[in-house]
């Protein structure tokens, strides 16, 4: 199953069924809709949907967008948040993503689930790494010191956003919904990388299940912090599906596959035929591009 995240052009859209009629001109038979789904759309995507114009993948948390929000939020209410307000928000816009991809007959359902609430180090460890400073003992230092705060920091944050998944297992299981939880860029979102294991211990519902997002992988090996393949391997098991992009080092993702640094080759091992695989690009990309991405995902994996 290949599919295209209308993150790559809802902007560009007023009408839902034209936006997803794009996508299938490009060849798709399924559509991601994005955490950039305004609310204007949701007419026009029922009557493709109802039509059979196309299949709907997945949809990314929160979908459609409340009332009054227009841009792509999908970090707009924490699921970690210390705020009983916005985590009541998140429960709501979380539970109207659900209804909505029952009514679309998506079969899963993106989510991010928040964040530890300490400094951002992603950009200067970034920088860093462009500058060739990776080796260098203040870059250790640094890494040292995100891994030392966010085991000090973590522990209510995680609690928190673990918490409110548990109350949403049995409403997904309840619509035939999979919860895909993504592996995030930022090194202090939730699940870090090396709580999976545990956090899968924890969640054993098969309607919770591990959404793997190439670039944001990539870009954490870039920082030295897990093994793209290693990451993938040891997840396998409760792998629902990928977001499918490229990162032209050392951190700008959202790139057609091809252009920056992920061997696609090398993750074709863990691939199966029943896995979502959603093509996520930046709306920067032409048509020429996008199609020379999906083509060269196509050769890697054989498909």
């Amino acid at each position: 199953m290949f599919s295209l995240s209308t993150c790559w052009n809802s902007h560009r859209h007023t009408d839902g069924r034209a936006l997803l009629r794009e996508v299938r001109e490009l060849g798709f038979e399924y559509a991601e809709l994005s955490h950039g789904t305004r609310i204007s759309l949701v007419p026009g995507i029922l009557e493709a949907v109802d039509a059979g114009d196309i299949k709907i993948s997945t949809l990314h948390n929160f979908c459609p967008l409340p009332m009054g929000v227009n841009g792509s939020a999908p970090n707009l209410y924490k699921f970690s948040s210390d705020r009983d307000r916005e985590r009541e928000l998140a429960m709501r816009y979380t539970l109207k993503t659900l209804e909505f991809a029952e009514r679309v007959k998506a079969p899963l359902v993106v989510l991010h689930l928040g964040c530890i609430e300490m400094k951002d180090y992603n950009d200067k460890l970034l920088e860093m790494v462009a500058e060739g400073q990776n080796s260098a003992p203040k870059y250790q230092t640094l890494c040292a010191e995100v891994d030392i705060k966010r085991e000090a920091k973590k522990e209510k944050f995680v609690e928190r956003a673990y918490a409110f998944l548990e109350q949403l297992v049995p409403e997904a299981e309840k619509r035939g919904v999979r919860l895909g939880i993504e592996n995030r860029e930022a090194l202090e979102e939730i699940p870090i990388d090396g709580d999976f294991p545990l956090f899968f211990r924890r969640f054993t519902s098969p309607a919770v299940a591990y959404w793997h997002d190439t670039g944001h992988a990539q870009i954490k090996e870039n920082l030295g912090f897990i093994s793209h393949v290693m990451q993938l391997d040891s997840l396998q098991e409760r792998l629902g599906g990928f977001h499918l992009h490229d990162v032209q080092p050392p951190g700008r993702d959202h790139c057609a596959p091809g252009t920056g640094c992920i061997d696609f080759a090398a993750l074709k091992p863990f691939v199966k035929p029943d896995h979502i695989k959603v093509f996520e690009f930046s709306p920067k990309l032409g048509v020429e591009e996008l199609k020379a991405g999906v083509e060269h995902v196509r050769r890697c994996w054989g498909e």
